[in-house]
């Protein structure tokens, strides 16, 4: 079976202390995994997305002390696959009985692929959409999630995202961010202005490099990952020793020391 060609491989599976060890993957790693994905075991975009929002939006509910009915949550959604996964997110809270407003950083025309099938399924549903260019400003909010941008940032945030970014930064609300908090660029571990400090980051797959710098992972806050539903023997003919992670949940909490990242056993 081909797949990628194979890359640098990243340490994983060392137990220490009660820990295990997490691999870290480069921006060139990620792609060729969602390659992969797609092409060789025909994992459809929008099944790693649903993954990604569900995850998104039940990590929402466990900062919201297990329960959203009535709590207001404000969801930042870009045009490309992070923003999809806010999109999904919001959609499950929205059925789960939170007050949900969405702000998308562009109009509905320049959503493409998976990010435009959840968007046009919010449409369906009537949910409250607002676009960034029509000077909406941020309603006070119980929690407010970032899925503007993800981890192929290069270089300051521009445009609607960096307006929304700055809206961000001026509101109250405890901060989740999808895979990255955006102005965070996952390859160096670069921190850009502007750039949101997220309360939580839920990243996708495995954790990216740039993670384990110190500005970065301060940027990330409480860092969790999630299970998007990669398939092992793709982490195995990729080079990637991934250890089993989500054997008691889907989503796990991860701790950043000494430049390495770890999980609790």
């Amino acid at each position: 079976m081909d797949v990628a060609p194979r890359l640098a491989a990243r340490p994983g599976g060392v137990a220490m202390g009660g820990r295990i060890l997490v691999p870290t993957v480069s921006t060139e790693q990620m792609k060729a995994i969602e390659r992969s994905m797609a092409e060789t075991y025909g994992i459809d975009p929008l099944q790693a997305m649903e993954n990604a929002g569900r995850s998104l939006a039940t990590l929402a509910q466990r900062m919201l002390d297990g329960d959203v009915a009535d709590r207001s949550i404000v969801v930042l959604a870009g045009r490309g696959p992070n923003g999809g996964g806010g999109l999904a997110a919001a959609r499950h809270l929205i059925n789960w009985g939170a007050w949900v407003q969405i702000v998308c950083s562009h109009p509905p025309d320049r959503y493409q692929g998976a990010a435009a099938r959840q968007l046009r399924i919010l449409q369906a549903m009537g949910a409250p959409l607002a676009w960034a260019e029509e000077g909406w400003e941020l309603p006070p909010a119980d929690l407010l999630i970032d899925a503007l941008i993800g981890y192929g940032l290069r270089g300051a945030p521009r445009g609607p995202s960096r307006n929304l970014i700055r809206l961000a930064n001026s509101s109250a609300a405890p901060i989740l961010s999808l895979d990255a908090p955006s102005g965070v660029d996952t390859a160096s571990g670069k921190v850009f202005e502007p750039h949101l400090q997220a309360t939580s980051t839920l990243t996708l797959a495995l954790p990216k490099d740039g993670f384990r710098q110190p500005e970065a992972a301060r940027a990330c806050g409480a860092l969790y990952l999630a299970d998007v539903g990669v398939p092992p023997a793709l982490y195995a003919q990729l080079g990637i020793d991934v250890p089993p992670l989500f054997g008691r949940s889907p989503i796990v909490a991860l701790i950043v020391e000494d430049g390495q990242i770890w999980a609790e056993k």
